[in-house]
């Protein structure tokens, strides 16, 4: 398998094509697509999947200011504007962690994601960008505390995989009864059969449902 292309969006997928598609293969998608208008995903760059999932770690169930404050908190812990490396976490007293702010739960999570970093089990970004989604997703919900969705958000919006589905997402289901004139949230076998006309597009058709709740 060769390397993803990878473009100055950081996308591995060109919006305006995958938008066509979907317009083309799902008519009202389209004009939730046309209401809403341009498509704004753009991933935010990451040179280690390590940082990345030890990010989403430290912000889960936290206030993005609080999660902030207490990630900027472990960096100081080792240097000024340098993240720390897995040697480093597991170098590291947890109780120096949990000073840190992190909770004990999150404080075994990080050090459960450094261990399994060193041991390949989450892989480089060389290799990542070798593998499927569904590789990397089975690689990151090894790793404790890290569980499908997380994965599926990375993927979206720090990897710019282009076809993923997070049928599990409230938003996502929320999105999708509005689009689609559903007084019940769907089921995900509902979602899943319907999004198999977006493929390979699905993580930008999942982007628009989310949208849908703002129009």
């Amino acid at each position: 398998m060769t390397a993803r292309p990878l473009a100055m969006s950081g996308l591995d997928y060109d919006p305006a094509l995958a938008c066509q598609h979907l317009a083309e293969s799902d008519p009202t998608l389209g004009d939730l697509i046309a209401r809403v208008g341009a498509f704004g995903l753009r991933p935010q760059p990451t040179q280690s999947l390590f940082a990345a999932v030890a990010r989403a770690i430290v912000y889960q169930q936290l206030s993005g200011s609080a999660a902030a404050t207490i990630l900027g908190r472990v960096k100081a812990i080792y240097a000024p504007k340098r993240f720390p490396t897995p040697r480093d976490i597991l170098a590291t007293p947890p109780e120096r962690l949990r000073a840190a702010g992190l909770s004990t739960a999150k404080t075994a999570a990080l050090r459960d994601l450094a261990a399994r970093s060193l041991d390949r089990t989450v892989p480089a970004m060389s290799r990542v960008r070798l593998m499927d989604d569904e590789e990397v997703i089975e690689r990151l919900i090894q790793v404790r505390g890290v569980g499908r969705w997380t994965a599926e958000m990375l993927l979206m919006f720090r990897l710019g995989r282009g076809d993923v589905l997070p049928v599990g997402d409230l938003g996502i289901r929320k999105g999708f009864a509005l689009t689609f004139g559903s007084r019940r949230l769907p089921a995900a076998v509902t979602i899943t059969r319907r999004a198999e006309r977006w493929r390979p597009y699905r993580s930008v058709a999942s982007w628009y449902l989310w949208r849908a709740l703002d129009t």
